[in-house]
């Protein structure tokens, strides 16, 4: 399978797209119905989530194993420490491994139940992410992504402190970061600052989701750990009871930090979907990222 890195590290700019592991059938059709509407776009890779706490690390596997097995898109596999023991995570890896899985986006992971809350070692696994990258390292030839944060890590002291964390793990032998979500791109450009600063010339993907309704703004404020830019509540605020001008105007503000970013030579989108497609579908075919075929 191809990796990440090479999908990335083509001689134009590419997008990737994260969908979550489906809750129930009609979750699960929803799903692949994005799957196979976005899979004609040839995004670079997809990725699926998680879940707080490991809490849906066998769908997850079912999932990423069944995008690499059914269909042509290159497929990242998440990998969580929390609350697993190192056994267990060796286990998931062998597992990937054995699906063919060669990319991995190695995370610590929030506590299960309260994503801010106090974070509580497994007794027999790991710390920090860094850890993780090493084990995922030691174990096969794997392609290796962690997270990064544009406004710091919410248990980071301060965005140097922060920076030094995903230095850690870019030693430990991380291939590229994925940046949490953020407002204004410049939030994510002076993040590829520090790193530059810290002598690091690392892939790194800014994580874009488009602000197409009221509910969507409140997860990503919650999410980037930040709030709104003054620019964009401008922008919106006036337009939550009418859906439809909301929603356009989400995508046009999308489109806009995805050129900005483009343009500072940015080298691949990474859009969070919330498993659907017409959004993301917009704004890579107004960006002109979309095969001719498509």
């Amino acid at each position: 399978m191809t990796t990440v890195v090479q999908r990335i590290r083509a001689d134009k700019p590419v997008f990737s797209v994260e969908f979550m592991p489906p809750r129930d059938k009609a979750d699960e059709k929803r799903l692949w119905n994005a799957i196979r509407e976005l899979e004609g776009l040839d995004p670079a890779f997809v990725s699926v989530t998680y879940g707080a706490g490991g809490s849906s690390r066998d769908r997850t596997i079912r999932t990423t194993g069944r995008v690499a097995r059914e269909t042509t898109l290159v497929s990242m596999a998440h990998l969580c420490a929390v609350d697993h023991s190192v056994a267990e995570l060796r286990n998931v890896i062998g597992w990937y491994a054995a699906m063919g899985i060669r990319n991995i986006l190695a995370l610590r992971g929030d506590p299960p139940g309260d994503p801010n809350g106090e974070w509580v070692k497994h007794p027999e696994g790991l710390n920090y992410a860094d850890e993780l990258v090493s084990l995922v390292r030691e174990l096969g030839d794997f392609c290796v992504g962690v997270a990064a944060f544009p406004y710091g890590h919410p248990r980071s002291n301060d965005l140097d402190s922060d920076t030094d964390n995903l230095i850690r793990k870019l030693r430990a032998g991380a291939d590229f970061a994925i940046a949490q979500l953020f407002f204004e791109p410049e939030d994510f450009l002076r993040l590829r600052d520090r790193v530059a600063a810290r002598g690091y010339d690392t892939t790194l993907l800014p994580g874009i989701m488009p602000l197409t309704t009221p509910k969507i703004l409140s997860k990503t404020i919650e999410l980037a750990g930040a709030p709104v830019s003054a620019r964009i509540a401008a922008r919106l605020d006036p337009l939550v009871g009418d859906a439809a001008a909301f929603r356009a105007e989400g995508i046009e503000i999308a489109t806009e930090v995805s050129q900005r970013l483009l343009s500072e030579g940015v080298p691949c989108l990474h859009f969070y979907t919330f498993n659907r497609a017409k959004a993301t579908r917009e704004v890579v075919g107004r960006l002109g990222l979309v095969p001719s075929r498509a």
